[in-house]
């Protein structure tokens, strides 16, 4: 796995190595191609018009015409020279900027990356389950939301949520996996889909999904609730939209958090007779989505997706002005089967998505599914054709 690292660390920087020369290059050489170019220009023009000359006036003219333009020219050629001389010596004062400006933001990038890697428990991917991040276009990660309460893959799986970033679509998908769907999990018998996590962590959990929805992923964060309770206060908390009774039930899930970590059973608890806006921090925000007793698990995964959007749209600024807070608070909760320079890769690729579309939905989807009861557990019987369809259309672009 080391050895792994390090040789994806060296291609990568001999990418960058490269993609610096030629950026560089391309600027050096673009700048003395044109005034090659103008040069070019300009002897054709003197050229056509000495022809011109010629067939006007007799020879005497046209050779008295012809040294007294070119006197003319070697007058102003000095000139000239000194200002393509400027142009060159100009370019190379903003092709030297820009390497050092590349240089700095790569480098401080590398170095970040390298910071927050260390941070994270890293289990080797198992084999026969590897494969690329990105894959016809299309970088997934599953985000696995374990209810344990240390780091590591053991406990259940609470929350699941594939997350796709499509350049054949352009956007960015968040899409909620239902845990109560009844799926087929390979060498197991037919259960719910948070069984598979049980079963065989995130392995045999991402190889249910894949068998059963038709998606390529093959990398997994899993978090547990204090990375997610750390990562809402490292942004500073979010602003969501909240009933009364859902403000009741943040109350009510608030005890056990508040004795699993020692605190006074009160601690965090919201006004009750609050509703509407209210500002959420870690702690509290965690009890919202961990709500399982207003509506149903649809309910419950959108109010998931709610916190992460929030937090999402606060991430950025929050890495610039409070770094150490979102890597310490986060990065010692989450495992993840990523290499060093797999994260590399996501962190280059960040910038564009601000220009992708970010959509949220859930599976199954709306009419594709039916309650059922087997083998006494309450479970989502779901047309699965119609699911896979959904995801190679809107996430692979496929018609």
């Amino acid at each position: 796995m080391e050895k792994k690292t390090e040789n994806e660390m060296e291609q990568i920087q001999k990418g960058l190595e490269q993609f610096l020369e030629r950026e560089v290059d391309g600027i050096g050489k673009g700048g003395e191609e044109a005034l090659e170019d103008e040069d070019s220009l300009e002897g054709a023009a003197w050229e056509d018009t000495e022809d011109s000359c010629e067939d006007a006036e007799n020879k005497a003219e046209g050779r008295a015409w012809k040294e007294a333009e070119g006197e003319s020219r070697k007058k102003k050629e000095p000139s000239g020279r000194n200002g393509r001389k400027k142009k060159r010596s100009g370019l190379k004062k903003f092709a030297a900027a820009v390497l050092i400006l590349l240089v700095i933001f790569f480098g401080g990038l590398y170095l970040l990356v390298g910071v927050v890697y260390n941070e994270m428990n890293v289990e080797e991917t198992a084999e026969g389950t590897d494969g690329p991040l990105k894959e016809d276009g299309v970088t997934s990660l599953l985000l696995i939301g374990s209810d344990s309460r240390t780091s590591g893959t053991e406990g259940r799986s609470d929350a699941m949520i594939l997350l796709t970033i499509s350049d054949r679509t352009k956007t960015v998908h968040m899409t909620s996996l239902l845990r109560d769907m009844y799926v087929d999990i390979p060498g197991h018998d037919g259960n719910r889909l948070n069984a598979a996590f049980a079963y065989g962590g995130p392995e045999l959990l991402m190889e249910t999904v894949n068998q059963n929805f038709g998606t390529e992923v093959s990398h997994y964060a899993v978090v547990n609730f204090e990375a997610f309770a750390n990562l809402v206060d490292a942004v500073g908390g979010v602003e969501l939209e909240l009933s009364n009774e859902e403000v009741q039930w943040v109350n009510a899930y608030l005890n056990e958090y508040n004795e699993l970590r020692g605190m006074p059973i009160d601690t965090d608890y919201l006004d009750t007779s609050l509703s509407g806006n209210i500002h959420l921090n870690g702690a509290q925000a965690l009890a919202y989505c961990r709500n399982r007793y207003i509506g149903t698990d649809f309910e419950r995964t959108q109010r998931q997706r709610n916190v992460l959007s929030a937090v999402f749209r606060k991430l950025p600024a929050a890495v610039l002005t409070n770094p150490g807070e979102v890597i310490e608070g986060l990065f010692p909760n989450l495992t993840t089967n990523l290499t060093q320079g797999e994260c590399m890769r996501l962190a280059l690729s960040a910038g564009k998505l601000l220009s992708y579309e970010f959509v949220q939905d859930s599976l199954p989807l709306d009419g594709t599914y039916s309650n059922a009861n087997i083998r006494g557990m309450a479970v989502l019987q779901v047309d699965f054709d119609q699911n896979r369809a959904y995801i190679r259309k809107e996430i692979y672009g496929e018609e």
